[in-house]
């Protein structure tokens, strides 16, 4: 069996269908980030500051069919790599995404994302009392626990739905 067009994919078969043509057309250059928990696309979008107002040619896949993970979602960006702080931010809801660049369509470089041990000026801290929210200029600081996020100044824990604070 042919392996998904060289970019991502896991045996072939994750972004075929069952009469085992492509689900998402390949790139030329750009960035494919895989293995994206199931049902997180749109946010991994959201977080990159995709809307439909800006120009990126995007592809979405979610709750493709995975051998590793059960399912996964699939964001392609056409002539778009990604910057530290947007595989940083990926890395937040999602940890066990790949980011894989594509050029001349064939992948160039595959890595996996890795959680920091401190994110700055990335989320913000949902504390109103916090002197992040307040006219200071004061950028976030978190230092990554096994709860979740810990802000630097306040000590305010963000546990769950990391997304909606994301700047």
């Amino acid at each position: 069996m042919k392996r998904a067009e060289s970019e991502g994919g896991e045996g072939g078969n994750a972004e075929k269908g069952e009469n085992e043509g492509l689900l998402v057309r390949r790139i030329r250059s750009g960035t494919v980030i895989d293995h994206i928990a199931a049902g997180e696309a749109l946010n991994v979008v959201k977080i990159l500051g995709i809307t439909g107002t800006t120009t990126e040619a995007l592809s979405i896949a979610t709750n493709v069919p995975s051998g590793q993970m059960g399912k996964k979602d699939i964001v392609k960006l056409n002539n778009r790599e990604l910057s530290k702080q947007e595989v940083d931010r990926i890395a937040l809801i999602s940890p066990h995404a790949t980011i894989n660049i594509i050029r001349n369509f064939k992948v160039c470089e595959k890595k996996g994302v890795e959680i920091p041990d401190v994110v700055e000026g990335l989320v913000r801290c949902p504390n109103p009392g916090c002197i992040t929210n307040t006219n200071e200029p004061i950028a976030s600081r978190f230092s990554v626990t096994g709860k979740g996020l810990r802000c630097a100044y306040c000590d305010w824990i963000i546990g769950h739905d990391i997304t909606s604070y994301i700047l």
